[in-house]
């Protein structure tokens, strides 16, 4: 199957009904966009598995439409809503009608534009997040696509078609964050933190990650963004556990995250070398240190706490069922004791879609890698 991959090289109209006039949607940028990921941008997968890392409860989706709890780990949209879809108050990126949907439960028609693999709590080790119970390590997601490319072949017929299909897709792909958080910085459950120095573990999450960008690239992957670990050490949870003020951030944990990032950026030097791979790195870590650094400019006032939350920053339990959040979502970078708000979520999409700086991206954003 493989070597079928290695063959590839690299008007707006209206429609009035019931006299109110509406813009026919245009066609996305991309053909297809798959995700990769953890509860940053679950979407639903882990809905119906036995785990503790579950958001399918209000207050979650607070703001979603409907105010629907979908499982997503946030008041409202991720930062990969924003990035595929046209809303209402949002620029058009990616351009895809509907959301992508979760790979748990979807049609093998919605193959074709792609879906959602990212499972909360998950991390590029497998033993990454085990005290939370059930959840899809990278390792699985990857499983997951290649089950889907299978399907795929099917729908379009044969592998070359399918192939040149996804040498067109977007795929972002955001691990690490619970290797940290749910593992090296957890010594209660994982001796991870005094088996490896930072520099050691950054490694040997780089080569685990290289290995299975390995097995995606030949299953077809070719346009891929890996997206960094953003700044764990100020959120609400390790700012109530380990900082004096609580706003102080938690250098010992950032310092080890800029480790494992800056192997990052290797990969996708690494992998440019390959035949038709176009990778980028997306600067989860610098967008959101512009955005705490000056909150106020970007519309936000309350950086250290959760919106939804209970204890100390509102960070040492997280949301819980039918809890009542603050009222100004949108002044909050936090929604919860780990997650963005989807006020900040639409901040760093916005960023990750269309850099504002060059430190943004490695080295071309999503709008430039969608028409590579």
């Amino acid at each position: 199957m493989a070597g079928a991959w290695r063959r590839w090289p690299v008007v707006v109209a209206a429609a009035v009904v019931l006299a109110v006039a509406a813009p026919v949607q245009a066609a996305p940028q991309v053909p297809c966009y798959f995700v990769f990921g953890d509860s940053l941008v679950d979407n639903g997968n882990n809905n119906d598995i036995v785990s503790l890392a579950r958001a399918n409860y209000p207050p979650y989706g607070i703001d979603f439409a409907g105010g629907a709890a979908t499982g997503r780990f946030s008041n409202g949209l991720t930062t990969v809503d924003v990035i595929c879809k046209l809303s209402y108050f949002l620029p058009k990126l990616l351009g895809f009608e509907d959301f992508i949907p979760p790979f748990a439960g979807a049609s093998s028609d919605q193959l074709l534009t792609g879906v959602n693999f990212a499972s909360a709590a998950a991390g590029i080790r497998e033993e990454t997040g085990q005290q939370l119970g059930a959840r899809i390590s990278f390792s699985g997601q990857v499983q997951n696509y290649q089950s889907a490319v299978q399907q795929l072949v099917s729908i379009l017929g044969d592998e070359d078609t399918a192939a040149a299909h996804l040498s067109q897709c977007i795929f972002t792909v955001g691990m690490g964050s619970n290797d940290y958080l749910n593992n090296y910085f957890m010594p209660a459950f994982y001796n991870t933190g005094s088996q490896y120095t930072p520099e050691q573990y950054a490694d040997d999450l780089a080569a685990r990650y290289a290995q299975l960008l390995r097995a995606m690239y030949s299953n077809g992957a070719r346009k891929v963004a890996l997206v960094g670990v953003g700044q764990v050490g100020c959120s609400p949870n390790e700012l109530a556990q380990q900082s004096a003020n609580g706003v102080t951030c938690v250098e010992r944990i950032n310092s080890a995250i800029r480790i494992f990032n800056q192997k990052l950026v290797g990969l996708v030097d690494q992998f440019n070398t390959l035949p038709g791979a176009h990778f980028t790195y997306i600067n989860i870590y610098g967008i959101f240190d512009d955005i705490l650094g000056a909150p106020g400019s970007h519309g936000l006032k309350v950086t250290n706490q959760g919106c939804c939350g209970v204890g100390r920053n509102n960070g040492q339990v997280t949301c819980l069922p039918f809890q009542t959040p603050c009222a100004n979502r949108h002044e909050y970078a936090f929604w919860d004791a780990f997650h963005p708000t989807e006020a900040a979520n639409v901040l760093v999409g916005q960023r990750t879609y269309s850099a504002r700086l060059q430190s943004d991206v490695h080295p071309v954003d999503l709008r430039t890698l969608a028409s590579l």
